[in-house]
């Protein structure tokens, strides 16, 4: 059994139907507007979005972000479970000098609520290394400014 390091759960009520949720999240166009903290562009964004199907992010800090401007944070994984639209769990592993630092298990629930959508999005850490130290202390805002962006996006 894999240990769990650290764990973060986000809920959110969203004035969007679930289908527009969903697509936000499964679709490289949709998801590239808002994949990233503030600051973050993302210049590659692919989805192979099946069972066993990979995702690639590369993610570029923006001036905004000063002395990290221009520097590029990789991530890939694999989407274990998609059931529309209800339903997206995959793993990812963030990547620095080509290596993996830091493992996760990600699972997205979306409920209808009468129109608006309650996103529930929940991840694992399940593995670390020593350079990891930096993304693992911002994980929680970077998701949330993540998720700020969904909300902004899909409810306008």
């Amino acid at each position: 059994m894999t240990e769990t390091i650290k764990q973060l759960n986000i809920v959110r009520l969203i004035n969007a139907p679930r289908e527009q949720v969903f697509k936000a999240w499964t679709e490289p166009g949709l998801l590239s507007k808002w994949w990233g903290p503030s600051g973050v562009t993302n210049p590659v964004c692919e989805l192979d979005l099946r069972v066993g199907g990979k995702i690639h992010i590369v993610m570029l800090a923006g001036d905004e972000l000063g002395d990290l401007a221009g520097s590029e944070w990789p991530m890939t994984g694999i989407f274990q479970e998609i059931t529309p639209p209800l339903k997206l769990v995959y793993t990812s592993s963030a990547i620095i000098d080509g290596k993996p630092i830091l493992d996760t298990l990600n699972t997205l629930t979306l409920e209808d609520l009468k129109g608006k959508t309650k996103m529930t999005f929940n991840i694992v850490v399940t593995r670390i290394t020593p350079e990891a130290s930096g993304p693992l202390s911002g994980m929680e805002i970077g998701w949330n400014q993540s998720i700020d962006k969904l909300v902004k996006q899909v409810e306008n």
